[in-house]
């Protein structure tokens, strides 16, 4: 601030993560996408919560708001295991050193916020408040929660990709608009008292008890939505899988509703989410001057997750692979907006130009790498859809699924000067290029023989996640016959090539549905025999997931149908030591 010669600051913000400034951390995305709208962000990286506050005094309070996230993780996944045992490091903080965050951090840090300047608004987001936006099932407490701005007494939150909503709320709360008129930004949430004026009646409730009891349906995209109340939530688990089915829905379709959540003598009002972001919009975000290092202040320390995204290029956000264990959809939103190429290639470019960068890009990519510039064929058809999927049951006919766009970005990013290898790390769909007669068109053995032997580093890692159909339908997961098919061709490419690339599955134990006789089946299945054998995840349930709804109330939210689950440690242990079978 000395330096800058500022006397006064607009936007304080805290995070939970030590600070890099690149586009893969959210926090760097909002204090650069504000200040290049001419505001004055400060950010405050992993305040110490146990001293005297001083971390949290040191600025004073802003000119506009505090700003809160927990960082690029949920704090409890960020600390726990799936058997609820402590990490014992933190890949957000230098030196990988554990313990430099609390627990629920938002909720923490905002609450400590609102003890130093009660009269300063604190606006929370991130993956942590984003997923917690609504009812939700916490596995760490093992108990219904309401939402996050209940217990945090945040003013506001912003959910999903929060660049465009937050330049709006900043310059709202700028210009002094009313709380009325703020409460119309899209992609907001908030709690408030009393009855929502959109369902005023004559005579005022007293509280949200009164209201509808469960999920009153809507008659267009313009009228609200109500759920049932979190107090009903708790009380039945039928009503927590019905409010989750039309959550799902609406972050599935491009013209949401606004939702509304009963809770105490209140509610919470989660407004739809802005339009998927243009490539104008998407290539404006990436062409912020980010300097791609950690701040100064670390002094050259090790900070685990940058040296793995530190040569990293994301080309595009979203992803309409629906599967049920999965956040990605719910936060960053099911339509793929794609950076255009030239923005991309810029950015390759400046990466090659920097004296760190020794000529391999460690990943091309996004949450799945080839769904680059894919989109519905008949965009008309895409804005009536509530499907949650567009490749579960079966791929969308609607859907263009061609590599050509992808496949020629990849070549011109290897012709880029400098750059010896591009490498795609992110996940891969074989189900965009395969079924199981084979590809699906012209495009699909040249996209996996391009991938197999210029984008990997000897090991291409898929997620086939089971091998029973039954687990794989709670999944939200292709036939495991799409996998077989798969292996067939990658050894025909092998062949073709005389190269031995190795195909490396990724699975899931005790999912919702999944028994040790299914585990024990996975692990004899004759498809497998010869692959290296190392990758397998217990499930975790996470906030707003359709498998966490299952996992809490044995109910498949879309059929209300009973599901299986397995919720005993030990037992969970078992499975996921199955999968190994020297043990």
């Amino acid at each position: 601030m000395q330096q800058l010669g500022w006397d006064w600051i607009d936007v304080i913000l805290f995070t939970g993560d030590a600070f890099v400034d690149h586009p893969s951390f959210g926090t760097a995305c909002i204090a650069r996408y504000l200040e290049k709208a001419g505001y004055r962000v400060a950010v405050v990286p992993q305040p110490n919560w146990r001293d005297d506050l001083r971390d949290f005094r040191k600025l004073g309070a802003p000119r506009l708001y505090f700003a809160v996230n927990a960082g690029a993780m949920d704090s409890m996944v960020n600390h726990y295991t799936a058997a609820k045992r402590l990490r014992h490091d933190d890949a957000y903080t230098p030196e990988g050193k554990f313990g430099q965050r609390p627990d629920r951090a938002v909720t923490v840090y905002t609450k400590i916020l609102k003890q130093l300047w009660p009269d300063v608004p604190v606006v929370i987001g991130g993956v942590e408040a984003s997923l917690r936006r609504l009812t939700h099932y916490d596995y760490w407490d093992d108990r219904l929660m309401p939402s996050i701005l209940v217990d945090s007494g945040a003013d506001w939150l912003c959910y999903g990709m929060g660049e465009r909503p937050m330049l709006e709320l900043t310059r709202a709360i700028e210009a002094g608009r009313n709380r009325r008129q703020i409460e119309q930004i899209p992609q907001l949430a908030f709690l408030r008292t009393g009855r929502p004026a959109t369902l005023q009646a004559e005579k005022r409730p007293r509280s949200a008890a009164e209201m509808p009891a469960r999920p009153q349906p809507a008659g267009s995209a313009g009228e609200p939505l109500v759920l049932n109340s979190f107090e009903r939530c708790c009380k039945d688990k039928r009503a927590f899988a019905e409010n989750f089915h039309q959550i799902e829905i609406q972050a599935n379709v491009l013209n949401a509703q606004t939702l509304i959540e009963p809770v105490g003598d209140g509610y919470v009002q989660v407004n739809p989410p802005y339009p998927p972001a243009t490539t104008e919009e998407m290539d404006a975000c990436w062409d912020l001057p980010f300097t791609k290092l950690p701040h100064p202040r670390y002094k050259g320390k090790r900070i685990p997750a940058y040296d793995m995204i530190k040569d990293s290029i994301i080309t595009h956000r979203g992803c309409f692979g629906g599967c049920n264990f999965c956040t990605i959809a719910a936060h960053q939103g099911k339509f793929i907006q794609s950076r255009s190429e030239k923005s991309i290639l810029d950015e390759v470019r400046r990466l090659a130009a920097m004296p760190e960068f020794h000529g391999n890009i460690s990943d091309l990519g996004a949450p799945t790498a080839n769904m680059y510039g894919m989109h519905g064929k008949n965009r008309e058809l895409c804005a009536k859809c509530r499907r949650q999927s567009c490749l579960f049951p079966g791929p969308c006919p609607n859907l263009d699924r061609s590599h050509k766009r992808v496949l020629e970005l990849y070549r011109q990013v290897d012709a880029v000067k400098g750059v010896r290898h591009s490498y795609i790390g992110s996940g891969v769909r074989y189900d965009l290029f395969l079924d199981e007669k084979g590809f699906i068109d012209e495009t699909g053995k040249p996209y996996l023989r391009e991938l197999m032997l210029k984008h990997t580093s000897g090991r291409l890692k898929v997620a086939p996640e089971h091998t029973e159909d039954k687990v794989l339908h709670y999944m939200g997961k292709p036939s495991f016959r799409l996998f077989e098919r798969l292996r067939r061709e990658f050894d025909v490419i092998n062949r073709e090539n005389g190269t031995h690339t190795e195909l490396v599955p990724y699975f899931i134990s005790s999912h919702p549905g999944c028994t040790l006789e299914d585990m024990r089946r996975l692990a004899a299945n004759p498809c497998l025999k010869g692959i290296w054998m190392e990758q397998v995840q217990d499930f975790m349930p996470t906030p707003m997931t359709t498998s966490s709804v299952m996992f809490w109330s044995g109910l498949d939210p879309r059929t209300m149908k009973p599901v299986w689950t397995e919720r005993d440690m030990l037992k969970k242990k078992q499975q996921k030591a199955l999968f190994f079978k020297k043990k």
